[in-house]
């Protein structure tokens, strides 16, 4: 969609590509989408800095010249594996609707999450459960100390 509230024609036929095996590069991907339809542009991302520079970042975007194409593509694909994962599809435009109803969003890091504000519903400790557990195990600790060095304690 652009600013204006128009549906851009092209992001209905764009489609996102998820969970993709490392092994599979960009030629694979084209090979495995073009029977659905003529692929006007495709968009495999990389990591671009840090320890994994130069390698897939797991996802890519893949056009057609149709929404229909598209939908053939997302209808035949979604779910089918490719190296042993089976392959998420859906429409890019669609991405930030469709991820409030499924899992956490991948591109939040792992840290972030567990500040989520829906609390600890989803299995995430609050902030006073931590504390809890770091306390716990502190004690669990000095008592380990004590029972293998009682001497050392009592300074």
């Amino acid at each position: 969609m652009d600013t204006i509230g128009f549906v851009d024609e092209k992001s209905e036929s764009r489609l996102y590509v998820g969970n993709l095996d490392l092994r599979i590069n960009e030629a694979a991907l084209i090979k495995m989408f073009s029977p659905y339809g003529k692929i006007i542009s495709e968009d495999f991302l990389w990591h671009t800095r840090g320890p994994k520079k130069g390698e897939p970042r797991g996802y890519a975007f893949i056009q057609y010249s149709s929404k229909e194409e598209a939908e053939l593509a997302k209808e035949k694909m979604h779910g089918r594996l490719a190296c042993g994962r089976p392959l998420v599809v859906r429409f890019s435009d669609k991405l930030l609707e469709d991820s409030s109803h499924d899992r956490p969003k991948r591109l939040l890091p792992e840290a972030n999450r567990t500040r989520s504000a829906s609390g600890s519903s989803s299995g995430q400790m609050s902030r006073d459960e931590k504390v809890a557990a770091i306390k716990n195990k502190l004690k669990a600790l000095e008592e380990d100390e004590k029972q293998r060095d009682p001497k050392k304690l009592k300074s």
